[in-house]
């Protein structure tokens, strides 16, 4: 199922995947999406987290360079065409359709707390949204770039958690040493290490996965929303 959310600059309107719990909702999650659009396996986070008894939104992001794209990672040709998507994608336009979702969102809940979680791309977008939006709690898996996002860090208000996959060849050594330099003593920041796992982790399908971490990563991620969206 998807809503339309309109886009805050008055440029039209996008698709967001809604998965919506059999109860009351006890709060709302926006999950931001990989460079590989709102593809299965971001629909089936955003089912997990309505069975867990959230509202969640999956905006799809990529929507003013083409509605709808999915696309699978473990397709040599579709992971290109994604890099292509990703480096024509306007991230700051992505973070203002991250916060016309979370208003969504919480217009949808009458109200309540809503947080986000983001994969990759979304991981960075994610700790945009922590520094950009009045999300109420943000994670990411596996952000990329966020050493350069660090001068944005006196602008966390609300709960971040990071997971930092050790041995991602897009986050390498020296970058997430950076981060841990800029971010470890901030009280509204934590950080949690993978050693030995690759970039997409956590991934609900395909190759990438790496199934004890991502259940550790998912169970701390399950752990801080629970405290913090109430």
């Amino acid at each position: 199922m998807t809503i339309q959310i309109d886009a805050s600059d008055g440029s039209g309107s996008f698709d967001a995947y809604i998965a919506e719990p059999a109860d009351m909702p006890r709060g709302a999650i926006v999950v931001i999406q990989e460079i590989f659009g709102v593809n299965p396996g971001i629909r089936q986070k955003c089912d997990d987290w309505a069975a867990a008894g959230y509202l969640a939104l999956a905006p799809d992001l990529f929507w003013r360079l083409e509605p709808g794209i999915e696309l699978d990672p473990d397709i040599p040709e579709q992971m290109q065409e994604a890099f292509g998507w990703m480096n024509k994608f306007d991230q700051q336009l992505g973070v203002a359709d991250i916060k016309a979702a979370i208003k969504a969102a919480r217009a949808k809940l009458g109200g309540g707390k809503v947080g986000v979680v983001g994969y990759c791309l979304g991981g960075r977008l994610a700790f945009m949204a922590a520094t950009r939006t009045d999300s109420d709690a943000s994670v990411g898996y596996y952000g990329v770039g966020i050493d350069n996002l660090l001068g944005e860090k006196h602008a966390i208000a609300n709960p971040v958690l990071l997971h930092v996959a050790g041995a991602d060849h897009f986050v390498t050594p020296d970058i997430q040493a950076k981060m841990h330099e800029g971010l470890d003593d901030h009280p509204k920041v934590t950080i949690y290490d993978y050693p030995g796992e690759d970039h997409g982790f956590a991934a609900e399908m395909g190759k990438r996965r790496s199934e004890a971490a991502a259940q550790l990563a998912d169970e701390r991620t399950a752990a801080f929303f629970a405290e913090h969206i109430r």
